[in-house]
């Protein structure tokens, strides 16, 4: 199978992650990068091996590059994704999808006008804990799921993110930085969603982000979208999740997924990674079991960006899509929307669950 060349745009610090976990990939050829800093693009050329490190414009000008890898802050996500698909490429982005559904389903029906595939971070799901979580749910094991609870608290990002003005602007915040990982998750493991209802807060209206050298007084920036949210969705299958994402807490204990069925209680593992352990514990049991898994382990960012790669040369769909990142982003503006105008937001988009991953793939192959 031909490999597909990607170029990246955006070389800040998810890029490491992504070029590192490229590498047992051979249907991904990382043929370019490019950011608006050209050094910082040749520092990262040099760091993995890419071949190239060139000018935005000279990246999507190249006709041998089959897909962009679209790396850049939140807010330029729909801009330079509409700008890959108007040069004919296929696009995976980052998270989230855009900063609104607008811009999103301009997104959407560009590429569907160009005839280029959209994949969207995140591809956490595919990990071996939550295809394992899954596969219990599908089969039944833990009977109907009636209730479901995520849980994303923490202080914030401040005081490591080198970068950590845009997380507080729209697009950014605990719901749209960290959400997409939680919601996409219940979405696979639950199934269409409904309806949201949401309630919102600027709990720390002014932030302080060190300075780099840890001498002085830092920058006060301040926060121009909700750091506090909480709120329920609802499913097609009866199913209710609550959700609390938060940048304004400390000391959150608190299991980060969990599914309550009529039959047992499911303790999924972090959605922000891609391996832990899967606990389950039925009407009996006195404790909570560990459940093996039978799926790899090891993935990590850009095996959603393989997945699609593999599904461009097989002609099947692929699982991180642009089509679930849109009703994951609307589900997170319908939070939102709910919050300011009080009361619950219906889901429009058609709601997209993603085919479970096979079991035990050969390392480096995603189809089966």
């Amino acid at each position: 199978m031909n490999p597909v060349r990607i170029g990246v745009i955006g070389c800040g610090a998810i890029s490491k992650a992504y070029l590192k976990h490229a590498q047992p990939f051979a249907i991904l050829d990382i043929a370019a990068c490019a950011d608006l800093d050209h050094e910082r693009a040749e520092q990262r050329a040099q760091e993995f091996g890419v071949p190239r490190a060139c000018s935005v414009d000279q990246l999507l000008a190249d006709h041998s590059i089959d897909l962009v890898l679209n790396l850049t802050v939140p807010q330029a996500h729909a801009p330079i994704a509409l700008r890959a698909i108007e040069a004919g490429k296929h696009v995976y982005s980052e998270k989230p999808f855009a900063v609104t559904p607008k811009e999103g389903r301009r997104v959407l029906d560009a590429a569907a006008a160009k005839g280029v595939r959209v994949g969207n971070a995140p591809d956490t799901f595919f990990g071996a804990g939550h295809q394992t979580a899954r596969r219990l749910v599908d089969q039944g094991v833990i009977g109907r799921p009636v209730a479901a609870t995520a849980f994303m608290m923490s202080p914030g990002v401040e005081n490591w993110h080198p970068n950590a003005k845009f997380f507080y602007e729209p697009g950014g915040g605990p719901l749209f930085d960290m959400g997409p990982y939680y919601i996409t998750d219940l979405l696979q493991l639950l199934g269409p969603m409904t309806k949201v209802c949401g309630s919102t807060a600027i709990a720390i209206p002014q932030r302080v982000i060190p300075s780099p050298s840890g001498a002085g007084p830092g920058t006060t920036i301040e926060v121009h979208t909700p750091d506090h949210v909480t709120g329920s969705i609802s499913f097609a299958n009866g199913c209710i999740a609550t959700l609390v994402m938060s940048f304004a807490v400390v000391h959150a204990d608190l299991w980060p997924l969990t599914v309550f069925g009529t039959n047992g209680t499911l303790r999924v593992p972090d959605p922000n990674g891609f391996d832990g352990s899967v606990f389950l514990r039925l009407p009996d049991d006195e404790d909570w079991q560990e459940v093996p898994t039978d799926h790899r382990t090891g993935y990590g960012r850009a095996v959603g960006l393989a997945d699609m790669a593999h599904a461009i040369r097989s002609g099947r769909p692929h699982r991180a899509s642009g089509d679930l990142a849109f009703v994951v982003l609307e589900a997170m503006q319908g939070l939102l929307d709910s919050g300011h105008l009080g009361h619950s937001i219906e889901l429009t988009a058609k709601s997209v669950r993603p085919t479970a991953l096979p079991t035990n793939l050969p390392e480096g192959y995603l189809d089966s």
